[in-house]
């Protein structure tokens, strides 16, 4: 059980890296964004870790106050639960 644990957290937070990505992108082309709901969905599903690399790396919604601070704190618990069930 621990090992699909490892690999759902895995996958989901290269889902939230690409997720910020691809606002990012859609964002600079003035396109039809990502909903900020579906991108706190997945930082609260486990991908926080994901979404706040994605954050700093792409540089996007790095002026949302939630967002810069929500998505590390979420990404720290994320980090002690995936320690404590493994």
């Amino acid at each position: 059980m621990p090992e699909y644990l490892a690999l759902y957290f895995i996958i989901i937070n290269i889902i939230g890296l690409i997720m910020m990505k691809i606002d990012k992108q859609r964002a600079q082309k003035h396109q039809y964004r990502i909903s900020e709901n579906t991108l706190w969905t997945i930082a609260v599903i486990g991908g926080a870790l994901g979404t706040t690399i994605g954050m700093n790396l792409f540089r996007h919604k790095t002026k949302h106050l939630s967002f810069k601070i929500g998505f590390p704190i979420l990404a720290i618990l994320d980090i002690f639960l995936i320690i404590y069930f493994l």
